[in-house]
């Protein structure tokens, strides 16, 4: 174990997990415009470079997305915003859309997806329709991440089964062999790391080799996540909160993701090909409280901006 010392103020010296310090490498974020507005300065917080990803909600103007990552951007993080397809028109707001973000923060990369919204608003209705445009790759886009699903989506599959999504991945591992891209999976926030790990090695023994960016809630109030994990269609996982939740003295303390991590990041150590290679953060208990968890636990450190 290592002891780090940070530059914020009144952060003690923790002890750090040295497998979970390697794990945490590179970790990237999510943030939402409204978030970001909420935020005077990433840099008083989040490690320079770290990759954040532009979650686009249903309703949010295209123009407050692209505002956000031209802030991010400037501030000095690598910005990836959400393409969810079925809130795109057509073909050509598609390609609107990535010349705004191009001309106003130099984007080079996207995460693909079918986007929440039951009833398509135009011509697309899955992220595969997306690649096919050719609209990213006209871009000149350097990188491409699609959704992952651990345990299954019901919007995809009903039956609550795999069948779909997985036939999904079977086309972008596809896809990604002809694509000068480098591609990756985000998946959506798991509690438990067995069935993430039997996951990840049933992807590979079919032939599905994109590196896995593992989803992961951040520390929050267990209500809190209990709310946004039924929202989300989270799965089996969720009995880790159920499970916690019916004890009582422990129903009012924020939940933080160490063991979840920490199982993770020991099997990887002890098996280096496992094709998970880095955490992916889903800031539900409030984007600083992630970030100052990341820092403690090996995440790069950070000085404030006030402070440099």
């Amino acid at each position: 174990m290592a002891l780090l010392n940070f530059g914020l103020k009144d952060v003690p010296a923790v002890e750090v997990n040295p497998q979970v310090e390697t794990f945490l490498k590179d970790f990237s974020i999510e943030v939402m415009p409204r978030t970001a507005e909420k935020v005077e300065d990433f840099r008083d917080f989040l490690p320079g470079a770290t990759r954040v990803y532009v979650a686009h909600i249903e309703g949010t103007p295209i123009e407050d997305m692209v505002a956000t990552a031209k802030r991010l951007a400037a501030e000095g993080y690598d910005v990836m915003p959400h393409f969810p397809a079925r809130i795109i028109k057509d073909e050509a707001t598609l390609r609107n859309w990535i010349a705004m973000y191009q001309g106003e923060a130099d984007v080079e990369q996207a995460l693909i997806l079918a986007g929440g919204v039951t009833t398509p608003h135009g011509d697309y209705h899955s992220s595969m329709q997306l690649f096919e445009s050719g609209a990213f790759g006209d871009a000149g886009f350097k990188r491409l991440h699609v959704a992952g699903h651990p345990e299954g989506n019901k919007d995809i599959d009903p039956d609550g089964g795999m069948t779909n999504v997985d036939a999904a991945l079977r086309w972008k591992q596809a896809f990604s062999d002809t694509s000068d891209a480098e591609m990756a999976i985000a998946t959506q926030f798991c509690f438990e790391a067995k069935p993430v790990i039997d996951w990840a090695n049933d992807l590979a023994a079919n032939g599905i080799t994109l590196p896995i960016h593992i989803g992961v809630a951040g520390p929050a109030k267990l209500q809190t996540l209990i709310k946004f994990s039924i929202a989300c269609g989270v799965g089996a996982s969720l009995r880790v909160l159920q499970r916690r939740a019916k004890d009582l003295t422990k129903l009012l303390l924020p939940f933080s993701p160490n063991e979840f991590l920490a199982e993770l990041a020991a099997h990887k150590a002890q098996n280096p090909q496992l094709n998970i290679s880095h955490v992916h953060f889903f800031p539900l208990g409030g984007i600083k409280t992630n970030a100052k968890w990341a820092i403690e636990n090996g995440g790069s450190s950070v000085v404030p901006v006030s402070q440099s």
